[in-house]
């Protein structure tokens, strides 16, 4: 028998979805992006493309839509369209659902301009950017577009020069512990305080991933450093570590099986795995490491100009595999 205590709301089991901020006053740690986002609404009118740049789990995408509601009010889902630009990051989703949205003629006589939030665009390919450049140009006066992405230095030129740019930093310790500490509390959950340090530090900052963290760790009853432990053992960062363990020890078979099971199980993405990675390497501190940062780099900048992502990652594992038998 199912316990009815365990149904709820997906919202309500969702913590990350539950405590995202609804209100551009909630947001936290991006204070000097808070007062210029404020200055524009004033006249939204008037507002610029926007390009938010920034490390993961910073409250980029979660402003974009605060934007989208205050401007196009209880209809903005009407008006406005969220793509996932490192899933639909070709060119053909921009000349086809952008373009088209951007240019479809309805009634607009409630909103200023239709919106456009495209997530993770620094991942699209040099042609989508390209032509995504020309559709900024052409629909300027009925659509704004909200541009969101890690890396600024993956967007091209002509488009950073036609976005107001906003650079997202990561929390700082005390503000992401103090935000913890209030979820804990809203939430009935005993706590430590050196376990939410200790969350703090797995995720370096990352809020979306300390909330899922914790969340995780609380299914274990209260939040201590050993159930922190416990939940971290199965996180994506350790289970990248092993990978890269099996690799730079010419066990290409073992790695590459870890790695289907990360990406399509897990649903870890290539871009994560490439900054677990990373991560990864820089704190073993191998031997090898000049030679191995050079092998991640090379197969981040394939991926970047549209190279397929399983083939690639496939291949990376194999030139790291090799290493020490050179």
């Amino acid at each position: 028998m199912v316990n009815s205590s365990k149904i709820r709301k997906v919202d309500e089991l969702m913590w990350v979805e539950k405590y995202r901020p609804s209100e551009i006053k909630e947001i936290i740690n991006q204070k000097s992006i808070i007062n210029r986002i404020n200055a524009i609404l004033k006249e939204p009118k008037i507002m610029p493309h926007l390009m938010f740049t920034g490390p993961p789990g910073t409250g980029k995408t979660t402003l974009a839509i605060i934007i989208a509601k205050n401007i196009l009010g209880k209809d903005w889902q009407d008006y406005s369209i969220l793509l996932n630009a490192s899933d639909e990051r070709g060119i053909n989703t921009i000349r086809n659902r952008v373009k088209t949205f951007a240019r479809y003629a309805d009634d607009r006589k409630k909103v200023p301009f239709k919106m456009i939030i495209l997530d993770e665009a620094d991942e699209m390919t040099n042609d989508a950017q390209t032509a995504l450049r020309r559709i900024l140009e052409e629909t300027s006066k009925s659509c704004r577009f909200i541009l969101i992405g890690n890396y600024i230095s993956n967007i091209i030129e002509p488009i950073q020069s036609r976005c107001a740019s906003f650079n997202f930093i990561k929390f700082e310790q005390n503000d992401l512990v103090k935000h913890l500490e209030m979820i804990c509390t809203k939430e009935k959950i005993s706590f430590e305080n050196n376990a939410l340090i200790k969350i703090y530090e797995s995720t370096g900052g990352d809020l979306r991933l300390a909330i899922n963290l914790l969340q995780s760790s609380a299914a274990l009853g209260k939040i201590n450093n050993k159930n922190i432990d416990v939940v971290t053992g199965f996180s994506y960062k350790n289970k990248t570590e092993e990978i890269i363990e099996l690799a730079i020890n010419n066990k290409f078979k073992e790695a590459r099986e870890k790695l289907v099971l990360l990406t399509k199980v897990y649903g870890v993405s290539e871009k994560d795995f490439l900054k677990y990675a990373n991560e990864v390497v820089n704190k073993k501190k191998y031997n090898e490491i000049g030679q191995i940062i050079k092998i991640l780099a090379e197969y981040d900048y394939r991926i970047i100009i549209g190279a397929n992502p399983d083939i690639q990652l496939t291949a990376l594992l194999a030139e790291i595999s090799n290493i020490r038998n050179k």
